[in-house]
């Protein structure tokens, strides 16, 4: 795999932020029988999912492939959002799966999955408790206050692949932060900010869960998916606001996730609505 722009100036302009070391990743993940098939690192490109989409549809990277960049200067969030953050202050990577044995119907919950996966991963490796705004954002409690500190992206790579981007705010500072309500682990008081650990623990909890779906063809009540999902989803119990395509808006108070992964919410009128896609604003307890 050999992804595009990996130049190395500035490599050591940080001190309190080292490299993450590419040859300790492998020895730590690629193994026999396991998903992970290749950890490569790159020092700085546009977007680690762009360039996996682009390797997996020129067929230049097969299912287990992990890109990391120590840096993104077009890094993507959803609904072509940028993403930005110093170099080596976070995690910035992108995998590529193909759960061939599940119905392309049920892809919609590898968002969600990623979501519980990293979530798990860096409770246990960071210390910090996270929470998940339906549908792609990792959030920390920073000051009292939830912030972001994550976000996912599912993109597909051609008829039989999807391409998952995460980004997680590491060791950003207060006046590093994009917008005011963005955090990081180190804000949030984590235990450790040491990425090479981090990124390991994330990663083999995203392999352990994507395992425990596909065993289940899919299904998120036998998998464990929807419930675990639930139990760690911030926006549940929350009257919310999501702001659809074709600029229409629905309030109401967030009461369930469904089994294709959508958001139910309880609008005033006594209906519930189920959301599949949209921006969730979270406006107060119900």
């Amino acid at each position: 795999m050999t992804p595009r722009d990996a130049s190395d100036d500035s490599r050591w302009s940080d001190l309190d932020r080292p490299p993450l070391n590419a040859a300790a990743l492998r020895r730590g993940l690629v193994r026999e029988g396991g998903l992970w098939r290749d950890v490569e690192v790159v020092q700085r490109t546009g977007s680690t999912n762009t360039d996996l989409v682009d390797l997996a549809t020129e067929g230049k990277a097969s299912e287990g492939a992990v890109l990391v960049a120590e840096e993104q200067t077009a890094g993507k969030g959803r609904l072509e959002r940028q993403w930005t953050a110093p170099a080596r202050s976070g995690l910035f990577f992108s995998v590529l799966l193909n759960p061939a044995e599940v119905p392309v119907a049920r892809w919609g919950w590898l968002p969600l999955l990623t979501g519980v996966a990293v979530a798990t991963g860096l409770s246990r490796a960071a210390g910090v408790d996270t929470a998940l705004k339906w549908p792609n954002d990792l959030l920390v409690t920073v000051g009292g206050q939830e912030r972001k500190a994550g976000g996912i992206l599912a993109e597909r790579a051609g008829d039989a692949g999807v391409v998952i981007g995460v980004g997680v705010n590491v060791t950003l500072r207060e006046d590093e932060l994009p917008v005011p309500q963005a955090g990081s682990l180190a804000l949030a008081g984590a235990v450790s900010t040491d990425r090479d650990p981090l990124l390991r623990g994330v990663l083999r909890s995203l392999e352990d869960w994507y395992g425990r779906w596909r065993a289940a063809v899919g299904d998120p009540v036998v998998s464990e998916l929807q419930e675990t999902y639930a139990a760690g989803c911030a926006t549940l119990g929350k009257v919310v606001r999501a702001e659809l395509p074709g600029e229409r808006a629905v309030v109401g108070e967030a009461v369930a996730i469904d089994g294709d992964g959508r958001l139910v919410l309880a609008t005033e009128d006594g209906v519930q609505e189920p959301v599949g896609a949209g921006d969730i604003v979270h406006l107060r307890l119900a």
